[in-house]
Protein backbone atom coordinates (compact mmCIF):
# COMPACT_ATOMS: atom_id res chain seq x y z
CA UNK A 1 0.00 0.00 0.00
CA UNK A 2 0.96 3.02 -0.76
CA UNK A 3 2.32 6.15 1.35
CA UNK A 4 -0.25 8.88 2.55
CA UNK A 5 0.28 12.49 2.75
CA UNK A 6 -1.48 14.49 5.01
CA UNK A 7 -2.59 18.60 4.01
CA UNK A 8 -4.76 20.78 4.44
CA UNK A 9 -7.67 21.13 1.99
CA UNK A 10 -9.80 24.51 1.82
CA UNK A 11 -13.39 24.03 0.23
CA UNK A 12 -16.14 25.32 0.37
CA UNK A 13 -19.10 24.46 2.78
CA UNK A 14 -21.72 23.65 0.61
CA UNK A 15 -19.72 21.46 -1.31
CA UNK A 16 -18.12 19.60 1.37
CA UNK A 17 -22.15 18.91 2.64
CA UNK A 18 -22.85 17.46 -1.02
CA UNK A 19 -19.39 15.64 -0.82
CA UNK A 20 -20.44 13.91 2.90
CA UNK A 21 -23.70 12.98 1.76
CA UNK A 22 -22.17 11.47 -1.40
CA UNK A 23 -20.28 9.63 0.61
CA UNK A 24 -22.36 8.39 3.16
CA UNK A 25 -25.26 7.34 0.57
CA UNK A 26 -21.71 5.05 -0.88
CA UNK A 27 -20.42 3.63 2.68
CA UNK A 28 -17.40 5.96 2.53
CA UNK A 29 -15.73 8.39 4.85
CA UNK A 30 -15.27 11.71 3.72
CA UNK A 31 -12.04 11.57 3.07
CA UNK A 32 -11.84 8.15 1.12
CA UNK A 33 -14.74 10.15 -0.92
CA UNK A 34 -12.62 12.47 -1.79
CA UNK A 35 -9.81 10.04 -2.46
CA UNK A 36 -11.98 8.33 -4.58
CA UNK A 37 -13.23 11.12 -6.70
CA UNK A 38 -9.78 12.63 -7.34
CA UNK A 39 -8.60 9.36 -8.62
CA UNK A 40 -12.06 8.86 -11.11
CA UNK A 41 -10.55 12.38 -12.19
CA UNK A 42 -7.54 10.97 -12.62
CA UNK A 43 -7.92 8.18 -14.89
CA UNK A 44 -10.34 10.49 -17.05
CA UNK A 45 -7.70 11.95 -17.73
CA UNK A 46 -5.44 9.35 -18.21
CA UNK A 47 -3.00 10.70 -15.46
CA UNK A 48 -3.28 7.88 -13.15
CA UNK A 49 -0.51 7.36 -10.78
CA UNK A 50 2.01 3.94 -11.75
CA UNK A 51 2.14 1.69 -9.78
CA UNK A 52 5.56 1.23 -8.32
CA UNK A 53 5.73 -2.31 -9.53
CA UNK A 54 5.28 -1.44 -12.98
CA UNK A 55 8.28 1.28 -12.90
Amino acid sequence: MSKKKAFALRINEDMLKAIEKWASDEFRSTNGQIEWMLMQALKDANRQPKNKNDE
